[in-house]
């Protein structure tokens, strides 16, 4: 879980990057990956298994290097742009930097799991959840709506991490859905209400440890977690707000081809596989806990099915990174 605006990171990465060398041959085709690394990895392996393309994943996050992109242009030595939430792929696609989806990679994924545009595709997404703590809150007393946590009732009863990409994907969706003057007033009341942890990982362990009631995180901690020991998660339960609610927004993991890539045919043919049964099944039966969003593709069975989750309708490419960040810092969150 990465902060969508990070200047210092993404200027480290940046001198990284622009030693490292461009797409040579022996690289494959290059792929600038903010989703998480073992789901990435196995993606990659799976493809070149099957089609005997070599990928190279460079790993970093979601702002880092959509900034990057951004910098280098016609000249940037990626050919496939990964993210965990939408915005950044937004970014990207409004600096003019990604080439036309293929039209077959298209019908593999949902009209509402891409932009109109056609420029990127969603490759998986998560919902986002109300993780609260069983002994603190019953199911009567659980926020009807995300919109209700700015209210004085909940002061000091709820976390949330403010300086990630995820959490500020959910606000981009408040920001549409709602508004502006409605999401700038929610953050006013989140500021005075919430307390603010480092990871959505770290918000759950704080709810499952009774330092606070609840948290807004994504909903594959909590089934990641149980996966394993549950040690973390063993306390907490998942509210799922539905009703087409902010609450109950779904985040897109997007995936484009760039432009400028140099390897155009294996780029596509990458993120087709991605979208496709191959990439699809490996949500489906791997640990990421993330849904599949492909054309009749099934998710994990321990999830609750997207169709049962009531998520408002959100356009894609109308989630918009910047205004977000400037919002969150008028707010004193940022």
């Amino acid at each position: 879980m990465r902060s969508i605006l990070s200047p210092f990171c993404g200027a480290v990465l940046a001198a990284v990057l622009l030693t490292a060398p461009a797409n040579a041959d022996d690289e494959g085709i290059v792929v600038y990956n903010a989703q998480h690394e073992s789901l990435a990895k196995e993606w990659a392996e799976g493809f070149t298994k099957e089609t005997g393309i070599k990928v190279t994943l460079r790993n970093g996050g979601d702002s880092e290097f959509s900034n990057q992109i951004v910098a280098e242009g016609a000249a940037s030595p990626a050919d496939v742009f990964l993210t965990e939430n939408s915005p950044s792929m937004v970014l990207v696609e409004n600096a003019g930097l990604f080439a036309p989806v293929d039209a077959d990679t298209l019908a593999l994924v949902p009209e509402n799991y891409r932009p109109a545009s056609g420029k990127w595709i969603g490759i998986a997404a998560r919902s986002t959840v109300f993780a609260y703590n069983k002994d603190k809150l019953k199911e009567d007393q659980l926020p009807k709506s995300l919109m209700d946590l700015a209210d004085p009732s909940w002061k000091g009863r709820w976390a949330a991490s403010p300086s990630g990409a995820d959490f500020q994907a959910i606000v981009s969706a408040v920001l549409e859905l709602k508004g502006e003057q409605a999401t700038a007033d929610w953050l006013k009341g989140m500021k005075e209400n919430f307390t603010a942890y480092r990871g959505n990982g770290t918000v759950m362990k704080a709810v499952n440890a009774g330092e606070i009631d609840g948290g807004v995180i994504y909903h594959y901690y909590w089934f990641g977690d149980q996966a394993k020991t549950g040690e973390n998660s063993k306390n907490v339960a998942l509210h799922y707000f539905k009703n087409q609610d902010p609450g109950a927004f779904v985040s897109l993991s997007g995936g484009g081809v760039l432009a400028s890539s140099k390897h155009p045919k294996e780029a596509q043919a990458f993120l087709k596989w991605v979208a496709g049964k191959g990439g699809q099944d490996i949500l489906k039966n791997g640990t990421s806990y993330e849904y599949a969003v492909g054309v009749g593709a099934e998710s994990n069975p321990k999830l609750v099915p997207l169709a049962d989750l009531d998520a408002p309708k959100v356009e894609p490419s109308m989630l918009n990174a910047k205004k977000v960040t400037d919002l969150m810092t008028a707010a004193g969150l940022l």
